[in-house]
């Protein structure tokens, strides 16, 4: 009778073992970094994580448990087999996303959350980025998972295995308590506040923080919260304190610089690079040989050496860039149309001035809802994969770099000037797919990710030795600059400044002075602001970025990750996690005063994205 009388406790049991199991399996996975932990770390790392555990498996358990309680109510129905198989198909259904996390927290740095929503319009584009993942390793985690587990409950934990020698009345009351009890592990707790991911956070490294989630529990957190945009997590001082402390940032950079153009109106040609990080960039003191042309074109013009992506995805970059307008943490602005039509866009700023606009894009524009942002900003063409051959396509993206610089100097050929014509790459995206015979040998992910940037840097070569052919190149600026960085090749962690270091060189025709490199810090939200004050065009509307050839009493960069900001100044390098509420990297200088500016740069860019 006890051991029936116990079956629901025993049931939650399950599901607490295989969330245990599950947190064994994520620090075994990336065991490269599970072994920088003491085990002091691992212990708290299974004992803060037990709480979200307990949380999460009342939420799994709740339905049986009504089943339960209908049953000890009702006894002719037949719930044995449907708590057999809810058990089977959530086990299966959890078991997948776990080798999904799996992966996911290797590229991107976060474990699984509502981040992917905003890609599943674009399924084909979804599956490409997860391309280079070892399937074949992932789907047998996830089937031995399953079935060690299904066998586990089939043998111990099956509700046909109970049976029932007590009164109706009684055994309804036992199942009501524990089925009311749920609500405290649910919560997590007696205490005011119900439970969050915070609770799991005890370390400076945030891997160890990240391997305390459980991670159904962060999805589905996540989920709930995934349309809550109205809504501003950072409060750290009052709003207006906020602002004031932003305006000192920007205000402490000159109005004014000096020219380094020799033509009053030229064309400009924007070209974005799929994750180029400077950690393959010779001249920005990366790998040597990779980027060859690149280096010669930073020679030959002027290069930022301290540049910072504002974010570690294409379309957030894409904003950064275009609009400089800074990222968000745990969401993005261009999911939004309604936001994005009320930010500015050099595409609009050109074509008020005279320009024509165009965009270059070898994929889907539908990915991560980029069209509707490159639609607001009002471009005269665009032009994306279905404007390619599909025999010039690699097997998930698109058109390789090379087709689509050939497209684009076909174009421009024909264009009139002045133009404003934003070029788009995207070889170097996983699974780094090629056209040519890799320079590099290997087999690793991260020689594929080092030959696509050397294939992408050999396209760009091509392209650049044509255009100084052409009769628009003598009055044409060409800009080059990454969407954002990339952990590889030394796999960085998510917060790391080397993850988002990357290149920025003016080049081209158009450009007065060359060989120089500037050494101010900067963001990618300084580009446009940059860009405008050199052309003479209104940069007003563009009030995140700095320019970036003006002198400034505090040049800073900042950018931010997953629930985090990172905030560099001159030999200073804080680096704050948002949910712990405490730094990750405090470098040495790094003063109260900074941490505070961070802060108030996190809170005030957060409060004008919720106000949009």
């Amino acid at each position: 009778m006890i051991r029936s009388l116990l079956y629901q406790p025993l049931y939650f049991l399950f599901w607490v073992l295989y969330f245990i199991a599950a947190r064994a399996t994520f620090l075994l996975y990336h065991d490269n970094r599970t072994q920088e932990l003491s085990q002091a770390d691992l212990l708290t790392i299974f004992t803060k994580g037990l709480r979200l555990d307990l949380s999460f498996s009342s939420y799994v358990s709740a339905i049986p448990f009504l089943a339960i309680l209908a049953t000890a109510l009702f006894p002719g129905l037949q719930v044995r087999g449907f708590i057999r198989y809810y058990t089977y198909t959530i086990l299966v259904l959890l078991s997948v996303l776990m080798a999904v996390d799996l992966e996911l927290y290797t590229y991107w740095g976060f474990r699984l959350d509502s981040t992917p929503m905003l890609y599943l319009n674009t399924p084909g584009e979804m599956a490409a980025s997860a391309a280079a993942a070892p399937i074949l390793l992932l789907s047998i985690i996830a089937l031995a998972t399953s079935l060690f587990f299904a066998l586990l409950f089939r043998y111990t934990f099956d509700y046909k295995n109970y049976h029932l020698n007590f009164s109706k009345l009684k055994y309804a009351g036992i199942a009501l308590l524990f089925t009311a009890v749920l609500v405290l592990p649910m919560r997590g707790g007696w205490q005011q506040i119900p439970i969050n991911q915070s609770v799991v956070y005890f370390s400076e490294n945030p891997y160890a923080n990240h391997a305390g989630l459980n991670m159904p529990w962060n999805l589905m957190d996540t989920m709930l919260k995934y349309n809550e945009e109205t809504r501003n997590p950072y409060q750290y001082m009052d709003y207006e304190a906020a602002a004031a402390k932003v305006a000192e940032l920007y205000t402490s950079t000159a109005d004014s610089s000096e020219k380094i153009l020799q033509v009053e109106r030229p064309n400009v040609l924007f070209i974005i690079l799929e994750s180029y990080t400077a950690k393959y960039v010779e001249h920005l003191g990366g790998k040597p040989g990779v980027t060859p042309n690149l280096d010669k074109l930073a020679k030959e013009g002027i290069t930022f050496s301290k540049l910072y992506s504002s974010g570690d995805r294409s379309e957030k970059g894409m904003v950064a860039l275009l609009s400089g307008y800074p990222v968000q943490t745990t969401t993005s602005i261009i999911k939004n149309p309604k936001k994005t039509e009320q930010l500015p866009h050099l595409s609009q700023t050109f074509k008020k001035a005279g320009y024509g606009t165009s965009f270059y894009y070898g994929g889907e524009l539908e990915f991560a809802n980029i069209r509707s942002y490159l639609q607001n900003g009002k471009y005269d063409r665009l032009i994306d994969k279905h404007d390619f051959p599909a025999e010039s396509y690699n097997s998930k993206w698109g058109a390789h770099d090379h087709v689509l610089f050939e497209r684009v100097l076909q174009d421009l050929d024909q264009e009139k000037e002045p133009f404003f014509s934003t070029v788009y790459t995207l070889s170097s995206h996983e699974p780094f797919e090629i056209p040519i015979t890799a320079k590099f040998k290997g087999s690793k992910i991260s020689d594929k990710f080092k030959n696509s940037v050397y294939y992408t840097d050999w396209a760009l070569g091509q392209f650049i030795a044509q255009a100084r052919q052409q009769t628009w190149w003598d009055s044409t600026l060409v800009v080059l600059v990454a969407d954002h960085g990339h952990p590889l090749p030394y796999d960085d962690p998510n917060y790391k400044s080397t993850k988002f270091r990357i290149p920025f060189i003016l080049t081209g025709g158009a450009l007065a002075e060359k060989g120089r490199t500037v050494s101010t810090i900067g963001s990618q939200t300084d580009i446009a602001t940059t860009l405008l004050y050199q052309l003479d065009l209104p940069h007003q509307d563009f009030k995140w970025g700095r320019n970036l050839l003006a002198p400034s009493d505090y040049p800073f960069a900042f950018y931010v990750f997953r629930d985090g900001f990172t905030f560099i100044t001159p030999g200073k390098v804080l680096s704050y996690d948002n949910v712990a509420k405490k730094p990750i990297i405090r470098g040495k200088g790094v003063t109260p005063e900074q941490i505070e500016l961070g802060k108030a740069y996190m809170q005030y860019s957060f409060e004008d994205f919720v106000r949009k």
